[in-house]
């Protein structure tokens, strides 16, 4: 019985999936696509009819977590809101996709171009998700790159620590931060 005409495309997704979960938590040299593949319910095999190579799987597997990532928190119009969910405790400790700009800033830093490339352009994303397109340059620029640095950083650095009480103090703080630099809707 032949497949249907979107199985690999399903597939494809179920890749993704397996992969964007295991290289957050386990970066590159961590995830291995023996595990990917089986967390996807598929053989090792399976996987070559779908990716070249381990760094096009992470590189894909970046985008499809931070449009995942998106598509949760753009689901609030208000970009206060927004912010707040992405620092919240529930993103903090979530089982879902983690957000690869905060858990792979240094494992990204460690990769070939292409990965380099595509976190890249993620980040660009965020700022335009959060902050609009403002003109290169301008003090809107700026502060758009300091509310990325304060979720992203802050966001990072909150999952490295043991003591959930400072990981909760540093999430309210950039919260705070964060969103003084959110532009006035009244300019």
């Amino acid at each position: 019985m032949p497949w249907s005409e979107d199985h690999k495309s399903q597939t494809r997704v179920r890749i993704l999936e397996a992969a964007a979960r295991s290289f957050t938590r386990h970066g590159f040299d961590g995830a291995s696509i023996d595990v990917i593949m089986r967390q996807a319910g598929l053989t090792r095999g399976a996987f070559y009819a779908h990716f070249d190579s381990k760094g096009e799987l992470y590189a894909r597997a970046l985008r499809y977590a931070a449009r995942e990532g998106v598509a949760r928190v753009g689901l609030e119009s208000d970009p206060s809101a927004r912010m707040a969910l992405y620092l919240s405790e529930t993103h903090l400790h979530s089982e879902g996709l983690l957000c690869p700009l905060a858990c792979l800033v240094s494992d990204v830093a460690q990769q070939d171009e292409q990965v380099r490339d595509t976190y890249t352009r993620l980040l660009e994303g965020f700022i335009a998700f959060y902050a609009g397109q403002p003109a290169p340059n301008s003090p809107a620029r700026r502060q758009a790159l300091q509310q990325a640095v304060t979720m992203i950083g802050g966001m990072a650095i909150a999952r490295t620590l043991t003591d959930p009480a400072l990981a909760d103090e540093l999430l309210e703080a950039c919260r705070e931060l964060a969103a003084s630099l959110l532009p006035d809707p009244a300019s």
